[in-house]
């Protein structure tokens, strides 16, 4: 993965994935756009299903490097909803990748693996936040999904501006 070609497939095949759907992307697809053949996919990645949990690991990991910038400025449970609120590629009309992913992708999927780290991180970042207090952060936690849940769905950023409002209220 770390070749040129095994960098560029990850890159057409992460916007390919969000804009279009992990189920509707296919390896010949995600080959031509990378300007490459499918071997040199298969040679990279060996399946799809490695290359979309590679997808998913890569935003994890730039979405995370996003959060704490902005936690070390502003170490906050609001400054979460903040980021979700700003972050530069969370697509209104889209919603978060790994709701969509997670929505797709079948039981026993490497991708799933992630998702769910991924999720194990953000609550787990919110419990640090309000000082280990699990009700607190539970209600916290299922408040953003739902809010992240419904820009998705309808587009804009009220849930996520409401939910804030919440946990504000609930924070203080």
């Amino acid at each position: 993965m770390t070749t040129p070609a095994g960098r560029e497939l990850l890159e057409r095949a992460s916007e390919l994935f969000y804009d279009d759907g992990i189920t509707a992307v296919g390896v010949a697809g995600i080959a031509d756009a990378a300007g490459v053949t499918k071997k040199t996919l298969y040679d990279c990645f060996g399946s799809k299903a490695t290359l979309v949990a590679a997808y998913l690991r890569q935003r994890h990991e730039r979405w995370w490097s996003y959060l704490q910038e902005r936690l070390a400025e502003e170490p906050s449970v609001l400054t979460v909803f903040d980021t979700y609120l700003a972050h530069p590629w969370f697509d209104t009309e889209r919603g978060c990748a790994f709701q969509r992913a997670a929505a797709e992708l079948p039981d026993g999927h490497p991708g799933r693996v992630v998702i769910r780290e991924h999720k194990e991180a953000v609550r787990g970042e919110i419990a640090r936040l309000v000082g280990g207090d699990e009700a607190l952060t539970e209600h916290l936690f299922l408040l953003l999904e739902g809010a992240v849940a419904r820009r998705g769905t309808e587009g804009t950023t009220a849930g996520l501006d409401a939910a804030r409002e919440v946990a504000s209220a609930l924070v203080r």
